[in-house]
């Protein structure tokens, strides 16, 4: 009686618990949906991307982000040095490679 009592005077009412509980589980509910929908799949390229940029070496074919297509011809700590054609090297971040080339013969254009 004294709790109800208490509560009335704070200006709340009795079943202030039960919706509080509720929109705690809602927000919870939407924050899960949030981690399994945004952030997992996010983590899981991240790691892709990691773990094909410690794998190149000179040689390996590349696409740089902007869609040249150029080879590994030296790597550095944060960047790397790629040719795009005999004459042509261009450093660029190794954040700008957005896919490592597996067949050679599938990046060069069709005559």
């Amino acid at each position: 009686m004294l709790e109800h009592s208490f509560l009335i005077a704070a200006g709340g009412t009795a079943g202030t618990d039960s919706q509080g509980g509720f929109w705690q589980l809602q927000l919870l509910f939407i924050g899960l949906i949030f981690y399994f929908v945004l952030i997992l799949p996010m983590r899981n390229k991240q790691k892709k991307v990691e773990t094909m940029l410690s794998a190149l070496k000179p040689g390996d074919r590349v696409i740089v982000n902007p869609g040249i297509f150029a080879t590994v011809d030296r790597l550095e700590e944060t960047s790397l040095y790629v040719r795009v054609d005999d004459k042509t090297k261009l450093r660029v971040l190794k954040s700008a490679i957005s896919e490592k080339l597996e067949d050679p013969a599938a990046s060069t254009e069709k005559k």
